[in-house]
């Protein structure tokens, strides 16, 4: 099983190809995963590996790491564009989320005033009041919808919970009380003998009319960049993205980037 799992809870900063020199924040276990879905892509590899024997890191644990890398890179006059919640699993399931991204916003302001707080969510957690109170707080919040046809989510996504649909996710990300962005991986393959692909007509068009309804800031549209769990899986080129994404932007006047 592929897994690419980040080992520190403040990790780089490295270079994010849709966000720019980034400070990540892992709020999962440094050595396994904790997720809501389980995804054919994830780099960090399935959820069967396990949670690993570290546990979720404390609200003060995070705030005690995060302040130590911030003041180092600002005495150093280290570059930072943003400061961005992914890791090993899903940052909004973390008991504490709120009140971490309190004092993110907090540090990033006495450190680096400039620089974004970026959250890269898979809009599982919406139905919790303090998560989405939290996402109109940060400049960045980059919520996932990968399919809008049921079947293909669960096929690709694989949500842990039966709770999770395409429609409750819709709905709730049309009705956001602050700024959105949305992400959508498009890839293609076969898993345990069927074919997931949410990349043809009528995956594309479904997606195209969940984004109307929703009416982003934004899309960021991407494929796979790195080996998967699933290896079938196949990388979109450039140019169907960016033809996919000319569509969008030409049907709902949404800017569309594309890595």
């Amino acid at each position: 099983m592929q897994t690419i799992l980040f080992h520190e809870t403040i990790f780089g900063p490295i270079h994010s190809r849709r966000l720019g020199t980034s400070l990540g924040v892992n709020l999962s276990p440094t050595d396994g995963k904790v997720c809501t879905f389980d995804c054919l892509y994830c780099e960090a590899g399935y959820n069967a590996q396990g949670p690993g024997t570290t546990g979720l890191p404390s609200r003060e644990k995070v705030r005690e790491l995060l302040e130590k890398r911030l003041k180092q890179m600002h005495d150093n006059g280290d570059r930072l564009d943003v400061i961005t919640f992914s890791g090993n699993g899903e940052p909004t399931a973390h008991p504490h989320f709120a009140g971490i991204i309190d004092d993110t916003i907090a540090l990033r302001d006495k450190y680096f005033p400039e620089v974004k707080i970026s959250v890269l969510a898979n809009s599982t957690q919406l139905h919790r009041p303090d998560v989405v109170e939290a996402l109109c707080r940060v400049d960045n919040n980059i919520l996932k919808l990968d399919s809008a046809v049921e079947d293909t989510m669960r096929a690709l996504d694989r949500p842990t919970s039966p709770a999770f649909t395409v429609a409750k996710v819709v709905d709730r990300l049309a009705h956001f009380p602050g700024k959105v962005i949305i992400q959508t991986m498009q890839t293609r393959g076969t898993h345990d003998g069927r074919v997931v692909d949410n990349t043809t007509e009528a995956e594309r068009q479904a997606l195209i009319d969940a984004y109307t309804r929703i009416r982003p800031e934004s899309i960021m549209l991407y494929s796979i960049d790195r080996r998967t769990p699933e290896q079938s899986l196949q990388k979109v080129d450039r140019a169907d993205l960016d033809a996919f994404a000319a569509r969008i932007t030409a049907t709902t006047g949404i800017p569309v980037s594309v890595a």
